[in-house]
């Protein structure tokens, strides 16, 4: 997330947006479908049977905010080890990627790109700019797969498939785990137009666990030092009347460990608190970097979207990365951006795997997921199935592509990130009641 304002795009587009958007897309498509020639080539296609089916994975480095470097390696040492395996279904991966540089105008230039190398997807990739890449994308009609879900319209456009339940489903678990044990809550988040939607989602969770809305403090998210910001948190979390200790929640994104190295310093002038985030925010990493046991994150409670690093559900994908990408410090397995990837792909390779001996294009991979193709991850999220025909839970409160609200809850012990309850939990009923007017 930046602190640069954009045209807004909130988690309850209305109806009438929805729908015309989707209408839209709908029309580029039967129009290019039926005037191949006036459209020129046809983006998406894979060729001969035996050539290459080209993807395409984009995301930010090199930035000021918040940078992830490692989805794209990540796609990139996929595609070498799937196609040391054996390739997809017996045809050669080949991952384009693309440095979105957290702007919109290079957002629109890696969709852009997309189009002009006929990809069949895009898959696994992180961008706050959705207002740019999905307009190209759906005039190809190019389906979007697995990202990050840091954006509302990874959950409403039509060729959005995500494979887990974003920033919606994070946060309301999170206020959901915090309610009986927190005083006064106070969350600090970006002063921005995708900052705007996290209060909603935290005090969606809350107010399920019967606790009161949390303070909204506003913060940029690329600053390099929060003193002020901190101190502020400090005062609010502490001075309620609650005899609980109070919690403070901060979603900065690349930010977060900085904000919290200007809490750790403050904190000692004011009663306890407790701490709590995301995952993204917040990994083993960054735990690790940050003191382990002694650092500002002991005792914290986190969300995240799938299960602890250390899990043995993750070994299939460490085995990956060690047999072909063994150095490259981009990519870390414990980070969520990564792992993000890594299942995606294991949702494309499902998606291509079930089109058999037929044509892969960007009309068969999204009309197999548009179909219901079931998906399963080694248990890393509970089974992924898009389907336009089934019954959509959260449609009505704006987030009508969602299909995996499920969260899991972890906690800092001993400077180890570990379960704090076994299993997966929907947030589904939880975000129906969000007021995210």
């Amino acid at each position: 997330m930046t602190g640069s304002r954009r045209n807004r795009s909130t988690f309850l587009p209305t109806i009438t947006r929805r729908v015309r958007a989707t209408a839209m897309s709908a029309a580029a498509l039967v129009a290019c479908s039926s005037l191949a020639a006036g459209c020129g080539v046809i983006p998406g296609t894979a060729g001969s049977a035996d050539a290459p089916i080209t993807v395409m994975t984009w995301a930010p480095w090199d930035t000021n905010a918040t940078n992830k470097p490692g989805m794209p390696a990540m796609a990139t040492a996929y595609a070498k080890w799937i196609n040391k395996h054996g390739g997809l279904n017996g045809r050669k991966l080949k991952v384009l990627t693309c440095n979105d540089h957290n702007t919109s105008v290079a957002a629109a230039q890696c969709a852009r790109q997309a189009v002009k190398e006929n990809v069949v997807a895009v898959v696994g990739s992180y961008s706050e700019f959705s207002d740019s890449f999905f307009a190209p994308l759906e005039g190809a009609g190019i389906p979007y797969i697995g990202g990050y879900g840091v954006t509302s319209e990874e959950f409403t456009r039509a060729l959005s498939y995500p494979v887990n339940g974003g920033q919606p489903a994070l946060l309301a678990g999170l206020g959901k785990q915090l309610a009986p044990g927190c005083g006064t809550v106070t969350l600090v988040r970006p002063d921005s137009i995708a900052g705007d939607d996290l209060p909603p989602l935290l005090n969606a969770g809350l107010k399920a666990g019967g606790h009161a809305a949390a303070n909204d403090q506003l913060a940029a998210d690329n600053l390099t030092e929060y003193s002020s910001q901190a101190t502020h948190a400090l005062e609010n979390a502490s001075g309620g009347t609650s005899s609980r200790e109070g919690c403070v929640v901060p979603s900065l994104g690349d930010r977060t460990d900085t904000f919290m190295d200007s809490f750790r310093r403050a904190r000692a002038d004011y009663p306890t608190v407790r701490t709590a985030t995301v995952l993204g925010s917040v990994d083993q990493t960054e735990i690790n970097a940050t003191g382990g046991a002694s650092g500002p994150y002991e005792g914290s409670y986190i969300t995240g979207w799938y299960p602890v690093a250390g899990d043995p559900r993750w070994d299939p994908m460490k085995k990956a990365v060690n047999e072909v990408a063994f150095g490259d410090n981009r990519i870390d397995p414990a980070d969520a951006g990564v792992e993000t990837t890594w299942i995606a792909y294991t949702a494309f390779k499902t998606v291509v795997n079930s089109l058999g001996n037929g044509e892969v294009t960007a009309d068969t991979v999204r009309r197999a997921l548009d179909d219901g193709v079931k998906v399963t991850t080694g248990g890393l999220t509970p089974t992924l199935r898009w389907s336009s025909t089934d019954e959509d839970d959260l449609a009505s409160v704006g987030l009508s592509r969602l299909v995996n609200a499920s969260v899991t809850l972890q906690v800092v012990r001993k400077g180890i990130l570990v379960s704090a309850k076994k299993g997966f939990f929907d947030m589904t009923g939880t975000l129906e009641s969000a007021n995210l007017d």
